[in-house]
């Protein structure tokens, strides 16, 4: 039976073409985020007074259905931040997440924070798109393209000025796609197949994350006190999405989880 993964990626690359079309690059490149200056996540993870949460917008998953698909993205983007969070994650897949380009447009026109473009990126096209909307960082998924794909795209975003998170679930990932262009890996404790999710996937590849790269931890974190565990084994960055946004007011939760893990620090 075909995983939703697989499902996501053909349906992505249908998608592509159909936005080449409308959305040509030498349109993408008038746009007038396309020659500004990105914001960096890595120097915003190591900034002493934040804790390294990346909050996500997020209105569905595949697993979950609808989650909070009402919410304004110029509101909770300003909230998430208020709220203390480093940087913003942005869902722009349309079908299966409920995002979209213009969500990324509209937290970059509201925000001076980096922000993620979290889709799945499978063609080049996707990376000029990224820069053309806002991005500062996109997210390249290893179980999702080969390694040569990981240093094509990695590359072109590099020479745009973005930065690049690499997404792994395992140590074989962290093997063949780590190349010269990323910036930070983000260890998924969701499996991409079954939906199941263990932060001890985390603490496992802690060790085997190359020691020049930002590690983030992504999914799964709900609770000050695994921060804090994950804090101590070298994460500096925690990407959280369905922790808020299931809550009515997501940016609250984002506030009052931080600041239980600022009280737990003393």
């Amino acid at each position: 039976m075909k995983n939703i993964l697989t499902e996501i990626i053909e349906h992505k690359k249908t998608e592509v073409a159909e936005r080449k079309e409308l959305h040509p690059v030498k349109l993408l490149e008038k746009s007038i985020y396309f020659d500004s200056t990105p914001v960096s996540l890595r120097k915003y993870l190591q900034r002493p007074d934040k804790i390294g949460v990346i909050a996500e917008i997020k209105r569905r998953s595949p697993s979950k259905g609808d989650i909070n698909k009402y919410i304004s993205v110029e509101q909770l983007s300003l909230g998430y931040m208020q709220a203390g969070a480093s940087a913003l994650s942005i869902l722009t897949d349309s079908k299966f997440f409920g995002g979209k380009t213009d969500d990324l447009t509209t937290g970059r026109r509201f925000n001076f924070c980096p922000i993620l473009r979290k889709d799945f990126m499978v063609d080049p096209y996707q990376v000029i798109e990224a820069k053309s909307i806002g991005a500062d960082v996109i997210l390249l998924i290893a179980a999702a393209i080969s390694p040569e794909s990981t240093k094509e795209l990695a590359a072109l975003a590099k020479s745009l000025g973005m930065e690049v998170l690499l997404e792994v679930h395992n140590e074989r990932e962290i093997e063949t796609h780590v190349c010269e262009d990323i910036d930070l890996l983000g260890v998924n404790n969701r499996d991409l197949t079954t939906f199941t999710v263990s932060t001890a996937v985390s603490e496992a590849l802690v060790d085997k994350i190359p020691s020049h790269l930002i590690k983030i931890t992504e999914s799964g974190i709900s609770d000050a006190e695994t921060i804090l565990r994950l804090k101590k084994l070298g994460y500096q960055g925690f990407l959280i999405g369905e922790t808020f946004m299931k809550t009515p007011k997501p940016e609250a939760a984002c506030r009052t989880l931080i600041e239980q893990v600022e009280a737990l620090q003393g």
